[in-house]
């Protein structure tokens, strides 16, 4: 996890160095409805390669906004969920969707 010293002093570039690329808020998007397993997140997320999706984890794991729980089963059982900070983005993908809702409207 970055330190505060290390992190834009513009809010939304902070914002956006976390969660601005397509495809974590694709999965921040998913992880908001439930815990999922690796493989569901790749086969709901067409088009995402297995190593975008790994490092998109890896990354937002490392920030702190989602947590990784290894399950001790044979074979082994690996969830991602929203952290508890990661649960403090629900608004904002919240209004993105509200937005993204009405400017689909605006161009009917």
């Amino acid at each position: 996890m970055l330190t505060k010293d290390e992190l834009p002093i513009c809010p939304v570039a902070t914002t956006v160095q976390i969660i601005g690329s397509k495809w974590k808020l694709l999965i921040l998007r998913n992880l908001m409805q439930r815990p999922w397993r690796f493989n569901e997140l790749k086969k709901d997320l067409a088009g995402i390669s297995q190593k975008v999706l790994t490092d998109s984890l890896r990354s937002m794991e490392a920030d702190g906004i989602i947590d990784r729980t290894v399950y001790a089963e044979v074979p082994p059982r690996v969830e991602y969920a929203l952290s508890e900070i990661g649960e403090t983005l629900r608004p904002v993908i919240d209004a993105m969707a509200e937005w993204g809702g009405k400017y689909k409207d605006l161009l009917k």
